[in-house]
């Protein structure tokens, strides 16, 4: 329902039907449940309920002796790096401003912009997240070295993810 001019200098949103159905893609296209963007005072919340599994067998617990299967994925820079973000890892955690997809190189196979090792300085652009085709450079809050890389290339992240850990 639009809201008239008048309204929205009432202090009420003015909503964009356009943005709000881009966010509902990204949250198709990527596999969320949950996109939130603000600009301003402006700030708007998609979120969805995952689908239910209709005619599916209730779980049975895992025997405790099963091994875990094997993920497996295309090789991916850096992926032999990347560690699960609940390993503590001495050094300043670096995580995701927004929703989006993680890239770890400035266009598709160039070299990343940080391996596992590299001596960095405050500003320097450690990946991208790309957010709603904005690509948005994350960088280096200070100098150190780069302790973990906890994504890969082309990695959907969420709010808040840690993505480097630098020390």
């Amino acid at each position: 329902m639009a809201q008239s001019p008048k309204a929205a200098k009432n202090g009420d949103m003015r909503i964009d039907p356009a943005l709000v159905r881009e966010l509902a893609q990204l949250l198709t296209d990527n596999e969320l449940t949950e996109i939130e963007v603000q600009d301003g005072e402006r700030r708007i919340k998609v979120s969805r309920e995952p689908p239910a599994i209709i005619g599916a067998a209730p779980a049975l617990p895992a025997p405790q002796h099963a091994p875990a299967p094997a993920l497996s994925a295309p090789p991916m820079h850096g992926k032999e790096d990347i560690g699960a973000p609940t390993e503590e890892v001495a050094g300043h955690t670096v995580k995701s401003p927004m929703v989006g997809t993680a890239f770890l190189s400035p266009q598709p196979g160039a070299d990343p912009f940080i391996k596992v090792g590299d001596a960095v300085k405050a500003g320097d652009t450690l990946l991208i997240v790309e957010a709603m085709k904005v690509m948005n450079p994350i960088t280096a809050p200070e100098a150190g070295v780069v302790k973990k890389l906890l994504v890969s290339d082309g990695q959907p992240v969420e709010f808040d993810q840690p993505l480097v850990v630098i020390g």
